[in-house]
């Protein structure tokens, strides 16, 4: 069966190999510290991934975690945040006791901070 005409293979494993380099909160800090997430074109990027959350995508994703910070890339405030390094580490922890520990019960709302309302 071959693909639909339509279909660009090397767009599809660029952008799957993008969205899940997101699930690492060092290589999201560092294209964060880079000035990436301060210019429009880049954020509506980001918005524009957001495909990648429909299960006909998802399915193509071995880290879930990947998606959720997609997500939280959306809000400005966490763009900001990721900048720093003490964030990226405190992210980084909990991320790494919920895979060594699943039953590691930790406050849900304690991995990233809130969005703001007031802006994205």
């Amino acid at each position: 069966m071959s693909d639909p005409p339509s279909f660009d293979k090397e767009r599809f494993e660029v952008e799957l190999e993008f969205v899940q380099c997101l699930a690492n909160p060092w290589y999201i800090n560092i294209i964060a510290q880079q000035g990436y997430f301060d210019g429009p074109e880049f954020v509506n990027y980001l918005k524009y991934l957001k495909y990648w959350q429909r299960p006909e995508y998802a399915r193509f994703v071995v880290y879930p975690h990947a998606l959720a910070f997609l997500d939280l890339l959306q809000h400005k405030s966490f763009r900001e945040e990721i900048k720093r390094v003490d964030e990226a580490t405190r992210i980084h922890e909990l991320q790494y006791h919920h895979w060594r520990w699943p039953s590691y019960q930790e406050d849900s709302t304690a991995v990233v901070p809130a969005p703001s309302t007031n802006g994205n």
